[in-house]
């Protein structure tokens, strides 16, 4: 981390990257929807994690090119690189077949606000984490069917033992909580003895299993006050953790140094430029930002508050920076409204799209129904203890 700011005192340390980080970092450049190659901003050349959704269902299905996973196989055509999926039976009405298979399964399909519109439309419950999770919690089915990213599908497996929980694409995970390994947190924990720890819900559950609570960012300010002025480690986004330090004035948060790769993204000297170009436009940003990109914000919050604050003002413009899947949600509310990404250091580059989240396709959902897999399961032992902070959580929300 590059900078120490009063807000927070940051421990430096530098997480072993996963097997799924590594996969994607070790992958070849892949083009964006420009044909150009996708790299970040400052990485040296090396290759960018993002992804974007290449070309479309073909006629017969036979061959769909879409992102599958950072290590598939990948087809070369011209100057094209497209990663390959290949399925010869699927039906020619995929919506259609996904709600009969929910009602045959008994199946509750749940839908981060970050996947592609499609996807959000079929689903029974859209939503941020905090409202996912409390869904997963009050859950009356056969099946969960997790449209999202690994770590929350995790969630609802912990808060339903004994039921099933399969996601479209096992590979779809998170850089924060890929970027904070059990192994090495628990060594962070072990430096500061006496410490109680809070942890954002975008962790995995061994990460969650030695939390005292964990927070979202619709509620991480009131997490952190209900724990007191005692010594408080949070992680694993250290964008979330400024923020939150400046909200409640401790400024002595211990914090992991994780960040999001896609809300890490947005460059504030491209947001000051756009702004310029758009002077009657309202900033709304997540607060996993970056300061110099929330420092022009009009407005900070959750993705759900995000949402919210859109919709209050149909008529103003607003420049959004989080995931672009919130424009969705935004549209079937304020249809009309003038919605802006927020701009990436590199224009080739969508950078307001989740790579992870857009795994997750309408074919893959369709699959995860018929196949009722891939499953997510977590060991008893850690699901026991991780289920302590997140009802704790969800308790005090």
């Amino acid at each position: 981390m590059s900078e120490k700011t009063n807000e927070s005192r940051i421990f430096e340390q530098t997480p072993e990257a996963s097997s799924r980080t590594v996969r994607a970092q070790d992958a070849q450049a892949r083009p964006d929807a420009t044909g150009k190659a996708c790299r970040p901003s400052g990485s040296g050349g090396q290759p960018d994690a993002r992804a974007s959704r290449w070309g479309s269902r073909n006629a017969d299905r036979t061959l769909l090119f879409r992102p599958h996973r950072a290590n598939s196989a990948w087809l070369n055509l011209g100057q094209r690189v497209f990663p390959m999926v290949l399925s010869s039976d699927l039906p020619v009405d995929l919506e259609a077949a996904i709600l009969d298979l929910k009602r045959e399964r008994n199946a509750l399909v749940l839908a981060h606000y970050y996947q592609e519109d499609p996807i959000q439309d079929l689903a029974d419950v859209v939503g941020d984490s905090l409202a996912l999770a409390r869904a997963a919690q009050t859950a009356d089915c056969d099946l969960i069917v997790f449209c999202g990213v690994h770590f929350m599908a995790e969630t609802a497996a912990i808060l339903n033992p004994g039921r099933p929980v399969v996601v479209p694409d096992l590979e779809a995970g998170c850089s924060l909580a890929d970027g904070c390994p059990a192994g090495a947190f628990g060594e962070f924990v072990g430096q500061h003895p006496g410490a109680q720890v809070l942890t954002y819900i975008n962790a995995s559950a061994e990460v969650k299993a030695m939390s005292d609570l964990i927070c979202t960012s619709s509620n991480a300010v009131k997490m952190v006050e209900s724990m007191g002025g005692a010594p408080l480690i949070f992680a694993p986004d250290r964008h979330l953790a400024r923020w939150v330090s400046k909200q409640t004035g401790r400024d002595d948060l211990i914090v992991w140094p994780g960040a999001c790769v896609v809300h890490e993204q947005f460059s504030a000297r491209e947001l000051a430029r756009l702004k310029v170009r758009n002077p009657e436009a309202d900033v709304l940003a997540h607060p996993e930002c970056d300061q110099g990109v929330l420092d022009q914000a009009d407005f900070v919050a959750s993705t759900t508050g995000i949402i919210q604050r859109a919709v209050e003002f149909p008529e103003r413009p607003s420049i959004v920076a989080t995931e672009e899947g919130v424009f969705h949600s935004i549209r079937q509310q304020a249809p009309g409204k003038v919605l802006i990404p927020a701009p990436g250091a590199d224009e080739s580059c969508s950078c307001s799209q989740c790579p992870y989240m857009r795994l997750n396709t309408l074919e893959k959902l369709y699959l995860s129904l018929r196949d009722l897999g891939p499953e997510v399961s977590v060991d008893p032992v850690i699901a026991e203890r991780a289920r302590v902070p997140i009802e704790r959580m969800l308790a005090l929300s």
